[in-house]
């Protein structure tokens, strides 16, 4: 199914742009989100008319993320979690879990569909996590997993 879309979107294509996607992944995703429309002529036309906006607009999110990367690039999180003895996790800390960390520590709102986590935290330690504010902006924060007060 042929698209055109609305923002940039990474390893997708950028804006103005007509691609070939799968027609669920337009339907369910792109276009619910609003981030495509139905490559009609019409729409066409309308897109090119209206892409110096959209770039505008793509601009503001990329400084609105550049921001958001500035304070928090490097930055080190705490995580207390009940751990066993062999210092694994009851449970994993999850991306909405860290989100809700950043957003206590620095009244910073990230989506937890923003974090990527290379593989699931499920022991004490320290961790590397990726968070994609724009298709062109990562931060890398670290989260530090330490034990909570074990129940006896």
């Amino acid at each position: 199914m042929k698209v055109i879309l609305l923002e940039n979107i990474g390893k997708i294509g950028s804006i103005g742009e007509v691609i070939d996607v799968k027609r669920g992944f337009a339907r369910n995703f792109l276009i619910a989100n609003k981030k495509a429309l139905y490559a009609s002529k019409e729409n066409i036309k309308e897109v090119e008319k209206i892409k110096s906006e959209l770039n505008k607009k793509d601009l503001e999110k990329k400084k609105n993320a550049k921001d958001i990367f500035e304070k928090i690039k490097s930055k080190e999180y705490t995580v207390k979690k009940l751990s066993t003895e062999n210092k694994e996790l009851y449970g994993s800390v999850k991306p909405t879990e860290i989100s809700k960390i950043i957003f206590e520590n620095d009244k910073i709102e990230i989506k937890p569909s923003m974090i990527q986590l290379k593989d699931d935290i499920k022991t004490l330690g320290e961790f590397v996590v990726v968070i994609n504010l724009h298709p062109q902006v990562q931060a890398k924060i670290k989260i530090k997993v330490i034990p909570a007060e074990t129940i006896q």
